[in-house]
Order: structure tokens, then C-alpha cells, then sequence
């Protein structure tokens, strides 16, 4: 039986639906668990929202490290959706996107155009074209590959993840 547009929209509401259980990983060469902002930020949208945190941890803007910590989640049942913050920039040690996306079986396209378009209109203007932020799926969660501003990732978590994640997990799950 298939939903309405209504019912589907009312379902994508945070405290409707199973729990969703979120890891994030801040990358920096700089900041440690009591400087990060943006991974704290994005963990305080995502609990008022219903979200939880099932994993948080930070690295170095180390291309296997990277790689490795999100493969690891990928294998884990309890984590349904991966938040990145940091290393999407075009400086040399911007390697986040580079360490993920072989990990991803479906890049989601629409994510990192909205997000640029957004940054654009409400808040950076041109400089949004430096952005790479990104988005795929990958073993029936969602990975989402954000900038390491604060700005940036309540940008992302406020006006495109947390109104479609319940949708967008409910796609990657429905054939089960």
C-alpha cells in the first residue's frame, strides 16, 4: 500500500517513525572534542530532532583515516546515517570528500547543488562554488560530507538533512 504525499511528509517528522541513530566525524588538523563546534552542533540539531548519537569521534585530514573510520560505521547495524564535517574545501589537505566517496554505491547529486545554492542565497554568495559538499548512500545508510563551519552545518542539518532524512533512509530500507 502506498502513502499519501500527506502522509509520507507527516511520517518525516522527528518524533515519528523508528529511532535514527547518527555517527559524526569532525576532520581537522586543529580541533579537539572541546573546540569542535560544527560536530557538536551538528550532534545538538540532530537531539532535538529525535536523532541519536551513536558515534562521534575526530580526526586528522588523513585521506585512510578518514576512509577507514566511515568504512568501520558502514558495517555497524546500529548507526543508519554518517555526518562529516570538514575537509571539503580545495586546499591540499581538503581530502574528505576524496577518502568517502569511494565508499558510496549511489551519490545523492541534489544534496551538494542545493547545499551550494543555499549557501549562495543565504549566506556566503559566490564563495559557495569552493564548496564540495556531498552527499551518497552506501549499505542502506545515508552519508553526508559537509564543510567545517558552523554556519555551514546548521545550514545543512536545519534547511536539507533533518527534513528529509527519515525519507531519504525510508528509500534505502523499503525493499526489506
Amino acid at each position: 500500500m502506498h502513502e499519501s504525499a500527506d502522509e509520507h511528509k507527516s511520517s518525516n517528522k522527528p518524533t515519528s517513525g523508528p529511532v535514527i541513530c547518527l555517527a559524526v566525524l569532525t576532520v581537522s588538523d586543529t580541533r579537539t572534542k572541546e573546540t569542535d563546534k560544527s560536530g557538536r552542533r551538528i550532534l545538538e540539531l540532530a537531539g532535538k530532532a529525535g536523532i541519536e548519537a551513536a558515534e562521534y569521534t575526530l580526526c586528522t585530514d588523513d585521506a585512510e583515516a578518514i576512509h577507514s573510520i566511515i568504512a568501520g560505521w558502514l558495517l555497524k547495524p546500529g548507526i543508519d546515517a554518517i555526518v562529516t564535517t570538514g575537509g571539503t574545501g580545495i586546499a591540499q589537505r581538503d581530502v574528505t570528500l576524496e577518502a568517502a566517496r569511494p565508499l558510496f554505491e549511489k551519490e545523492i547529486d541534489g544534496f551538494g547543488e542545493l547545499f551550494r545554492y543555499l549557501s549562495f542565497a543565504e549566506d556566503i554568495g559566490t564563495k559557495a562554488v569552493l564548496s564540495r559538499a556531498a552527499a551518497g548512500t552506501a549499505r542502506e545508510k545515508a552519508i553526508f560530507v559537509l564543510p567545517g563551519s558552523t554556519g555551514a552545518v546548521t545550514l545543512a542539518m536545519n534547511r536539507i538533512i533533518l527534513p528529509e532524512i527519515r525519507h531519504i533512509l525510508h528509500e534505502l530500507t523499503k525493499h526489506r
